[in-house]
């Protein structure tokens, strides 16, 4: 709907104050990348950039120089007399991925930007998307909630069609409201060191830190959860201290984490 693909059955949808369809208002303010885009196979690949920057309402005399540096941004300036027929699904995707650049555009729209693509070109796309942040607000439609996690400021999400929750991503995955420290087994296990018997936390040493609020360990996950007040502390300062008792102890750490992870909240919300 926001890219004018779909009309909303009810209700309205604005962009910069526009409405999708008023395509004149928005050209070149809104650049789109469909997940099932597909590339004209006999246009070379400056070809195609140069006439979408046209369509952009680029100048004729500026075209080119546009085409050339969004080619350049997505590591493809050898590509420019390459058929698109040729060009393998990474190198179609980064081609896609820059026509949706082109002009300079106030809002981008991404779906499914990494779908389909080997982990080497994946981290690329991502790293590409996170240099563009601050030049523009870029919206994102993705299943990998890992990935969001890492390039997204903000989310929502939906379940049927509804949104559910939204927020930034700390408050979503309440990465200022816990953390979570995965525990290693010993290296020599005593019996019934884990079930039944004494945590192989020192909980209570735990619990006694002023900014903690709350302490527990699964000991089928292998998991400490602490909690803190949103606010009155940052996690970063919860996990040295708990690292620090932890440590101490002599408890061994396999991981650390703040909140519960997107995937998580998702799971527990549709």
């Amino acid at each position: 709907m926001m890219a004018g693909f779909l009309k909303p059955t009810e209700g309205t949808i604005e962009m910069l104050g526009y409405e999708p369809t008023q395509v004149d208002e928005l050209r070149s303010r809104v650049g789109v990348l469909p997940q099932d885009a597909v590339l004209p196979p006999t246009e070379r690949v400056g070809e195609f950039l140069v006439h979408m920057a046209r369509l952009q309402d680029i100048p004729k005399e500026k075209a080119e120089e546009a085409a050339r540096g969004v080619l350049a941004e997505v590591d493809g300036r050898e590509w420019w007399s390459v058929k698109c027929a040729s060009l393998s699904h990474g190198m179609a995707k980064r081609v896609q991925l820059a026509q949706a650049l082109l002009g300079e555009p106030e809002i981008v729209l991404l779906d499914e930007p990494t779908a389909g693509l080997d982990p080497r070109v994946a981290y690329e796309v991502r790293q590409l998307v996170k240099t563009r942040k601050g030049r523009c607000t870029m919206i994102v439609s993705s299943h990998n909630l890992q990935e969001l996690e890492e390039i997204c400021d903000s989310a929502a999400i939906l379940d049927r069609g509804r949104v559910v929750a939204s927020g930034s991503i700390s408050q979503l995955t309440n990465a200022s409201e816990e953390v979570h420290v995965k525990i290693a087994p010993p290296l020599t296990r005593g019996e019934g060191a884990y079930r039944g018997g004494a945590p192989p936390v020192p909980l209570a040493q735990i619990r006694e830190l002023p900014m903690v609020k709350r302490a527990e360990f699964d000991d089928e996950r292998m998991e400490l959860v602490v909690y803190f007040e949103r606010g009155s502390v940052d996690a970063e300062t919860v996990i040295s201290h708990v690292l620090w008792v932890l440590l101490n102890a002599q408890v061994r750490i396999s991981g650390v984490s703040k909140g519960r992870g997107l995937e998580q909240r998702v799971m527990e919300l549709t």
